[in-house]
């Protein structure tokens, strides 16, 4: 227990306006005290990753950096300064160097850069290809385990997984099996470090061009396989791109249910939008072009109150060569932008704790 503390009106509406945006005027919870011992956590710096951090994170979705989204390379204090200092709340954890290092330094040790800088972890990605032979695959399950009990340790309870649309190998019904049976083992391993696991489809055309057989590109499709895997700790990958190009929109959202969203992945069209045979990943843009109407799918989003990492994901080739502060940036401001479109406040850019 947390010895009662004082506490700052400044922080009180500080947490406040983090919790409830623009309507927070409207929230009579001033005087609930399970928010107080909140404030107190984030004024003390007290448990911020066993309570705090985590327990803020599910009322509010927040703003995240995918570094591999946008071509940057870098150490993780790296990326973390950067997105402190473009006003990104959170960051997509790179598990297997994580891992990696957290097993050869210790985990104390590993997460001392997040601990300082105070970030949210946004997700991560299934850290192997499944078509494998079954020896490898359980190979990389055995590994799985301990990756996602290290990311959940920190915090980052969300794994991402996208779905092939075409591929060689196997017909549809086979290859829905195949995709069945392999999900399910990991979301077996998933859930017993207490981790959710995401599935995203791609629908751009010409992605199912020259291979043998088609297979998941649209949102009713990959709505299926969800259902016959039945896991409880199995969703979908929110991403406007995908979904507008295979026909689906933001009352999706509500059909699925939100609490079956486990991330939530930005881009946009160009404006007008080009045929459907001619749209490839290339017009995967910035937010703000106009192609979709992203507001439209975030407010959804908040009013049905999810709660986690929202994620610019265009096509990274544009922002190879690039300096990475410049395609931070970029990216800040395009998100900026919905930000203030759905009347939320951007984050104030923020200097990381040096820790030796």
């Amino acid at each position: 227990m947390i010895a009662p503390l004082t506490y700052s009106q400044p922080t009180y509406r500080l947490v406040l306006e983090f919790l409830f945006g623009a309507k927070r005027d409207e929230i009579t919870i001033k005087r609930n005290s399970y928010v107080k011992s909140l404030v107190v956590c984030t004024e003390q710096n007290l448990v911020w990753n066993c309570l705090g951090k985590n327990l803020l994170t599910e009322f509010a979705m927040f703003s995240n950096l995918d570094p591999a989204a946008l071509a940057i390379h870098g150490l993780e204090s790296e990326i973390i300064e950067l997105a402190l200092t473009y006003g990104f709340e959170g960051i997509d954890l790179d598990i297997v160097d994580f891992a990696a290092r957290a097993e050869h330094y210790g985990l104390a040790y590993t997460r001392r850069f997040i601990d300082s800088a105070r970030i949210y972890l946004g997700t991560f990605k299934l850290p192997f290809d499944i078509e494998t032979d079954d020896e490898q695959f359980q190979k990389n399950l055995q590994k799985l385990e301990y990756q996602a009990g290290v990311a959940a340790e920190v915090g980052c309870t969300r794994c991402v997984a996208m779905i092939p649309p075409a591929g060689d190998r196997r017909p549809y019904h086979e290859n829905f099996e195949f995709h069945r049976s392999r999900f399910s083992e990991i979301c077996r391993v998933l859930q017993n470090k207490g981790v959710r696991l995401g599935l995203g489809f791609r629908a751009a055309p010409n992605l199912r061009g020259g291979q043998a057989y088609v297979f998941i590109y649209d949102l009713d499709a990959l709505a299926l396989l969800v259902k016959v895997i039945d896991a409880p700790n199995l969703g979908f990958i929110c991403d406007p791109w995908n979904w507008e190009v295979s026909g689906a929109s933001a009352v999706e959202i509500r059909n699925l249910g939100v609490e079956n969203i486990v991330a939530v992945n930005l881009a946009d069209l160009p404006s007008p939008r080009p045929e459907l045979a001619e749209i490839t990943e290339s017009q995967r843009l910035l937010p703000g072009v106009g192609g979709i109407d992203l507001v439209a799918y975030l407010e959804t989003l908040r009013e049905l109150g999810y709660n986690g990492p929202v994620t610019p994901v265009p096509d990274k080739k544009p922002f190879i060569g690039l300096r990475r502060e410049t395609a931070t940036r970029q990216a800040a401001e395009a998100m900026r932008k919905l930000w203030d479109a759905l009347g939320l406040r951007w984050q104030a850019p923020r200097v990381p704790a040096r820790t030796a």
